[in-house]
């Protein structure tokens, strides 16, 4: 669990739901630039950007099996993409979506 601060703004940037929505930019725009290069389908990428969200308390009780948070993360998000998923995280790995979003 991550620290809260009291400044309103330095909670929202460290907060849960800020640093699910950057890991889902990270993975859409992998998803999208591995399209563009004929690596995945262009239809997965679409799949990927329209179906990608995510629900907090899904990814906790999934977390609490896995003890990964990022595993947990994209399996809650391949729930809601599908068949597509399958191409949710290709090439990645968690240090490059933990190491992009704290960048971003």
């Amino acid at each position: 669990m991550i620290a809260r601060y009291t400044h309103p703004e330095m909670g929202r940037i460290w907060s849960d739901q800020r640093r699910y929505e950057t890991w889902l930019l990270v993975e859409t725009a992998a998803a999208d630039a591995m399209a563009a290069a004929g690596i995945i389908p262009v239809e997965a990428a679409h799949d990927i950007r329209e179906r990608g969200a995510f629900d907090i308390a899904r990814i906790e009780d999934i977390e609490r099996t896995t003890q990964h948070d990022v595993i947990a993360f994209t399996t809650a998000v391949a729930e809601l993409v599908g068949a597509s998923a399958r191409w949710l995280h290709f090439g990645l790995t968690t240090l490059r979506v933990i190491d992009t979003t704290l960048c971003l």
